[in-house]
Formats: structure tokens, sequence, C-alpha cells
């Protein structure tokens, strides 16, 4: 048994270091790994090779800043990660290495009013045949991250009644995937994992403060705050959808009246076009068709940017984020829509931190929130799992 503060707790917890650095950072060269975690570049070294002859990870050559280099990330035979994203309308799954690779990846159409039961049976069958898919045994899979567009109660883990999918409202998804994968799951809302994705993939690396804006069938927002997602004791941080800005507006699905939804969400505004562009008319058209020159696509685009700047201007004068991701369809129409954000960020934020913020659109379209579901997985994953199945990795400690 391992005394604390003794040598082999000691080496033991370094061991934890080091993997915990190149899970996060799906391959990290040693110099790298010692600036992350602070060891010596000795011990770094030393650690790297035990983890390598304990098959927990590989090394190749590589170069950086010109100079011959090593680059450590986890073993392919570590094990596999799943990553699940419910949304309006469609199911999509992806499986990735723990060196952040993804090995296969699916999506295909749901009927939003089907039963949760019939939704979780699908995702059971659609993650079995991409596993089987990949030439990785079923028992290889670590853990799985869920994604559902709707807060999750954090004590219960059950689905909020505000969520886009009504027949869902009080399932606990962790539970039902779980018994039908056998593998343990992190479920969190969409927002939160477009941001997890864009972090880790997209707009968002390098970035330690960020917020990820999701304008879909709602709206939401996931926040990033000093390289960790913010949930907020209940879970319901960024429902930046429910900020109000006309109490005589529409009345929105949470029961008040002109939240910032009512004048974004898909559901609103497309009845405003649809008279003129027809009734099978998406979002997605809509942005194809202001990138066109459409003159009433592109004056609903911008009114719906400078409503959505309104609420990150909020964001900004409450948590001054270093940089706001757009997600979703809407991101496509770039300065079309991001400069009526601006603009009503210069306005209503403290000028100082709109100065400082930084928006962009995101680069991982509709993939975000199922590789932030395969980055929930790599956050929440013990390293102990991974050095505990590793075989031959010395217990004597590193002088």
């Amino acid at each position: 048994m391992e005394t604390p503060g003794s040598q082999s707790s000691l080496h033991r917890a370094n061991l934890e270091r080091v993997v915990r650095a190149v899970r996060m950072a799906g391959s990290l060269t040693q110099a790298e790994i010692a600036r992350s975690t602070g060891l010596s570049a000795a011990t770094v070294s030393n650690i790297v090779r035990e983890l390598k002859d304990g098959g927990t990870v590989e090394v190749t050559p590589t170069s950086a800043g010109g100079r011959r280099a090593r680059s450590v990330s986890l073993s392919g035979d570590a094990g596999i990660v799943v990553g699940v994203d419910f949304g309006h309308s469609h199911l999509r799954v992806a499986v990735g290495n723990l060196a952040h690779q993804v090995l296969a990846e699916q999506a295909e159409p749901i009927d939003v009013d089907a039963s949760a039961a019939e939704g979780f049976d699908r995702a059971e069958r659609l993650v079995s045949r991409l596993v089987e898919a990949t030439g990785i045994p079923a028992g290889k899979v670590i853990g799985v991250g869920l994604g559902v567009p709707g807060p999750i109660d954090v004590e219960s883990g059950t689905l909020g009644s505000t969520a886009i999918l009504p027949g869902w409202s009080g399932t606990n998804p962790t539970d039902e995937l779980s018994g039908r994968l056998g593998a343990p799951v992190y479920v969190d809302n969409d927002a939160n994992l477009g941001a997890l994705g864009e972090l880790v993939w997209g707009s968002g690396r390098g970035a330690a403060d960020l917020a990820y804006i999701k304008v879909a069938s709602g709206v939401g927002a996931g926040l990033v705050i000093s390289g960790q997602i913010y949930r907020g004791p209940g879970g319901t941080a960024g429902e930046i959808g429910h900020i109000t800005l006309d109490e005589a507006g529409p009345v929105c699905r949470c029961g008040n009246r002109g939240c910032l939804e009512t004048f974004t969400a898909a559901r609103y505004v497309l009845p405003l076009l649809q008279p003129s562009h027809g009734p099978d008319l998406t979002m997605a058209r809509v942005v194809q068709l202001a990138r066109e020159g459409d003159p009433g696509c592109r004056r609903v685009i911008g009114d719906v940017g400078r409503h959505i700047g309104s609420g990150v201007a909020n964001l900004c004068n409450l948590l001054n984020p270093s940089r706001v991701v757009l997600g979703g369809d809407l991101a496509e129409a770039g300065e079309l829509v991001l400069g009526p954000i601006r603009e009503s960020v210069s306005r209503y934020a403290i000028p100082s931190a709109a100065r400082q913020l930084g928006l962009v659109p995101g680069t991982l379209g509709g993939r975000a929130e199922v590789l932030g579901a395969l980055a929930l997985v790599l956050n929440e994953m013990g390293d102990s799992t991974l050095l505990d199945g590793a075989q031959g990795v010395e217990s004597a400690a590193i002088a």
C-alpha cells in the first residue's frame, strides 16, 4: 500500500501527470510535457520510457522549431472513446482513439418526436456498427460522451423539461445508454460539447476563456473558463437564449416573453420567410440564399446577428471572454452575420471588453458537438484506468 508522501506515491502522481498532459493534448513532445507538467526534462524522459515499455504511450520521431524531437501520444492499444450527439433532427456518432484521431463517424436523420427508448436503441445500433468497422474489440471502449439538446440536472442526471426533445424530458441519458453499451457514459448539453469540440479541434484552440454560441432550434452558449467548461451548480449555465430582449415579445417555450431565442432560433425565424420562399425552407438554405444576394434572407440574417450581438454583449459585460465562436448553420453566413453581431457588441458591451473580444465562426460545422463528446470523455476519464490497464509498468520509483 502506498503511503501519501512516499517515494512510490510521488512517482505514481508523476506518471499520472504525464499521462494526463498527453491525454488532454492528443500528442506532445517531451519538452512540451516538461513545460506543461513542471517536471524536469530528465524526469519526463524516464517516465516516458517507462510508459512506453508498459504499452501506455507511443513515441515517434518528429521535429520542433527545426530540431529533432520525440512526439508522445497514448497507445492505440490503450482503448477507444465514442461520441454520440442527439440533435433536433439528427443522430451523429464518432469513434476515436486516445491520440485524438477520429477512426469512424456517421450521421443519420432522426424523428424528433420519436420516443427516447427508440432514440437510444438507434444510438446503440450505430455505435456497435461503427466500433465494429474500426476492427477494435468492443471491450476496448473506455467511455462514451453523449450530447443532448437541453440542460442536464446535475443532481439527478435527468434531461430538463425545456429540452428541444420534449418527449425525452425526465429521462436519465447516462443510465439509458450505459446500460445498453456497457461502458461509462458522460453526458452534457450540445452547446457545452460544441465549445469543447471547437476548443480542442477548431476555432477555440489556444483560448483559455471562450463562449460557443449555437443557434439552431434553440439558442445556447457553452462557456469555457480557464480551460474548463463552466456548467453552474445546477447545470444550466449558458442558457443565453433566455435573456429577455422584449418583455412584450413572443411567448418563449420557457414561459417568459421576448427571450433572445424568440428572435433568433430557426422555429421563429423561418416563418418570416416561408410565405415568400416556400414551406420547406431551412436555416441552411436561408444562409445559402443570403450569400447569393437574396435581399429578404440578408435582412433576416442581419437582424438575427444584431439580436445575437445583444446576448454576446451581455456575456462580455459579465464574463469578459477573450473569444466567441459562432456555431451552427449561421456560422456559414460569415460577415453577413458576424458584422451585425460586432455592431451590437460595440454598442452594448463595455468598451474594454468589446475591444478584447475575438469573434470567429466555428470551423467544425455540424461535427462540433460529436467531437466535443469525444473530448468530454478524454476530459473526464481517469488516468489510473490507463496506468492500471497497461502491462509491464514498473513500480520502482524514479530517482
